[in-house]
Formats: C-alpha cells, structure tokens, sequence
C-alpha cells in the first residue's frame, strides 16, 4: 500500500528542504508527497521543487491563500490513497517512519488514527525535553511496551481530554475519517485536539505504536507560544473544554465530561506558563491564564 503524505507550507524553506529531504530518505519507497504552498512569498520554493527529480513528489500553489485550516482542507479534499499523513512542513521523519506506519496499519487496520513514537527538537535540529513533553510523554502516553496500543471511543476521548499527548504533524489518519470529520471553525491553535475528540465522540479509534520515528520541532516563537502571551490560546482551550463536555453528557461518557470539567493538566499548563506571561505577556493574557487556573 502506498502511504501518503502531504505538506501544507508556510514558513522557512530552509526547513521545508529538510523535511522533504526526511520524504526522500524512507527505507520504504511506497509514499508520495504533495507540497500544498499557501502562497508563501518566495520564489525560489517553486524552482527547488523544479529541480527535484522524483515522479513521487509534487509541488502545488495554491491559487489564493487558504490560511492554515483551509489548507489542511485542501490536503484532505485531494488525498486519493487509504491513509494520509499531514506533516508539519519544519518537521521531520526518521527513515523508518513509512515502515513503522505501515507496520501499525496492518496491526489495527480499523484505527482511525496512528501515532509512533516522537523526539521533540529546537529550531537548530538539537533534541530537547522541555517541560510540556517530559509530561506528555512521561505521564500521558500510554505504556504499552514494545506493542501496539488500541484506544477506541470513550477511553480514547477520556485520554485526550485528560491531556493531549499526541503530536499532529506525526499522526497518520484513514483518508475516509478525515473527510466525514471536518475541522471546526475558530480554534486554529487547538483544531487538532477538537478534530481528534470528535473522531472519538464518533466511536473511532487511536492506535500508538512505542517505536521512534518523527522527530517534532518546537520554536520559542511559534505561533502557539505567541497565543499563550497574548491569552488566545487558553481562552480556545476553556471554550473548547465546556463544549466535549456539553458532548461528552450528552453521550453518557462520564468519566470524559469530568476530565473535561477539571481539565487538571490544562490548568497545570496555565501554571507553569504564568511566570514567562507574566514577564512578556498582555495583560490580557496574564488575565486569561489566572482564569484558565482558577475558574
């Protein structure tokens, strides 16, 4: 089976080219990649990609720019294959990443969902363990050995809303559940989460599998880290929050509507965040993350 993979770029083409380069260097050569360029102003992205020669990978612009939700629904509208992975275009897969997805795949094919193994990365390359991925992957991701773990419903929902600890450029998805389950509107910064939950509302599964195979690059300036400042983000993550739980009593999920409801590791997150908003922040974003803690 073929594995496909897609790009939506906007951002440093330096980085782009490491990231294709990640593609190009799969022990496994049974994936194609499509670069979706949301009309990033730079004219030497288009001429590099002139100049690669593999029928594997294709180069589109788009004819407007989509913003960031738009162009993950270009991704989507174009995928043909049976899964599709949506790579961060800054980030990177190790060689064995078509392998170990695949591997996944014939383990649990009925997984909506599948997520390796991620290191997390600085903008020079450097692996790192910053304080928010020693807990996603030291308290949140599930232990499961050396094998293959399945969560499906209300036990994958109840894990994500407890705390998200999947990463989203890593993730591979069957192509069909992402084209009956739309990105919600307004919540550009948690999209991926609200995505995910409501994969789970629809009674789809998530499979993790232990083995390293993507490599996450977190930036200081990323635009999550500017949403925390200026109390965007926690303002997204408390209406977020209210509306899987409205979801979550409706469907007699119990134990999800009171993970959403004390939504401990998000007020956590809060805390640990107070200093550095309190020192470069807004004031608006000082008072939504004392919110965020306390209400």
């Amino acid at each position: 089976m073929t594995l496909e993979i897609f790009v939506p770029f906007w951002g440093d083409p330096a980085l782009l080219r490491l990231t294709v380069g990640s593609v190009l260097a799969q022990r496994n050569p049974d994936w194609t990649l499509t670069v979706l360029d949301d009309q990033y102003p730079d004219d030497s992205v288009a001429g590099w990609f002139a100049e690669l020669d593999d029928p594997r990978v294709l180069y589109l612009r788009n004819e407007k720019n989509l913003g960031i939700t738009g162009n993950y629904r270009e991704a989507v509208r174009r995928t043909s294959e049976s899964h599709v992975t949506l790579l961060g275009c800054d980030d990177l897969l190790h060689p064995n990443y078509v392998d170990v997805v695949l591997r996944a795949i014939a383990q649990a094919p009925d997984a909506d969902v599948i997520q390796p193994k991620v290191e997390v990365i600085d903008e020079s390359g450097k692996v790192v363990h910053p304080l928010v991925d020693r807990v996603k992957q030291g308290l949140l991701t599930p232990k499961s050995g050396r094998g293959l773990t399945l969560l499906r419903g209300e036990r994958m929902a109840t894990s994500l809303i407890r705390g998200n600890w999947l990463y989203w450029p890593a993730l591979t998805f069957r192509s069909e559940t992402l084209k009956r389950t739309d990105f919600r509107d307004g919540l550009p910064i948690i999209q991926d989460l609200a995505l995910l939950m409501d994969i789970a509302f629809d009674g789809g599964s998530l499979a993790y599998t232990p083995e390293l195979a993507f490599s996450y690059r977190r930036h200081s300036g990323s635009a999550s880290q500017k949403t925390l400042l200026n109390g965007q983000r926690f303002r997204d993550e408390r209406a977020y929050y209210a509306q899987a739980r409205a979801i979550a009593r409706g469907k007699g999920w119990t134990r999800t509507a009171r993970a959403a409801a004390l939504r401990l590791l998000s007020r956590l997150h809060a805390v640990a965040e107070l200093p550095a908003v309190i020192r470069r922040g807004t004031k608006a974003g000082i008072r939504s993350t004392l919110a965020h803690i306390f209400v």
